[in-house]
């Protein structure tokens, strides 16, 4: 029997996907709070394992990055206070981490993100079809 607490809807991870450098991706900070864990054990998760965690996996935010996420995304309203620039995961990088973390919630955690980076991706793909297609 599943557990009905474990299910995330697929929308609400939906909410936290961003477009940053031209890829979706969700930062650590939500990513944790998803996988049941804290920003900083993820963050230590990741630096044990740094090789399965290549550049198209994760990249750091700049600070002009950092205060436009802040500036645009109510629930990341407390990263404007942290010295730390988040980390964003692609999401191979989101499927990897559940990996690492080796928890039953992170594993079926992971299941939800891809589903709804896959859904982000099929919403983009129909924009940018409207939009070659729109009259000029």
């Amino acid at each position: 029997m599943t557990n009905k607490k474990s299910i995330i809807p697929v929308e609400a991870i939906e909410r936290r996907i961003l477009l940053i450098r031209h890829q979706k991706v969700m930062l650590d900070s939500d990513l944790a709070q998803l996988y049941g864990v804290s920003t900083k054990r993820l963050n230590e998760q990741v630096k044990r394992n740094r090789k399965r965690f290549p550049r198209d996996f994760r990249f750091q935010l700049s600070e002009q990055e950092k205060s436009e996420v802040v500036a645009n995304c109510d629930h990341l309203k407390n990263l404007r206070f942290s010295p730390v620039l988040p980390f964003a995961f692609t999401e191979h990088g989101a499927i990897m981490l559940a990996s690492v973390l080796n928890s039953s919630r992170a594993i079926e955690v992971s299941m939800y993100v891809v589903r709804a980076l896959l859904t982000c991706e099929k919403h983009l793909r129909g924009t940018e079809l409207l939009l070659e297609n729109s009259p000029s």
